[in-house]
């Protein structure tokens, strides 16, 4: 039985409800290149402003950081993996009551989309 979610209101939302290990539950390429380490992921490791994306057969490592736009306070991941700089919007959050199982969603320029959930 999956626990009950709430929603969290993104525009308020700290930004460490977005920090942990997050698990790949699915993914929707749309435009987006599947051979990316984003577009194969498995797990995405936010901690302390920095990034560890596995796949498969590789682990990528960066930084990360959460920038939020002026009119809406909408909150925007902002990956720095290697050479490459990748922005994704953070769609929804959810957390249960007692806050030790979430999910997000991620919406990547690319047309990359991630459904992540924690632990």
């Amino acid at each position: 039985m999956s626990p009950y979610l709430l929603d969290v209101n993104l525009q308020h939302a700290p930004d460490e409800y977005l920090a942990g290990k997050w698990r790949v539950e699915s993914r929707v390429l749309s435009q987006a290149d599947p051979t990316t380490p984003l577009a194969q992921a498995t797990f995405v490791d936010l901690q302390a402003g920095h990034l560890r994306l596995e796949t498969a057969t590789t682990l990528t490592t960066g930084n990360w950081s959460v920038e939020r736009d002026s009119l809406l306070s909408r909150p925007y991941l902002q990956l720095q993996l290697g050479l490459e700089q990748v922005v994704a919007l953070v769609t929804r959050l959810r957390r249960s009551a007692d806050g030790h199982y979430r999910t997000l969603v991620l919406y990547f320029q690319s047309g990359l989309e991630l459904f992540l959930v924690h632990p």
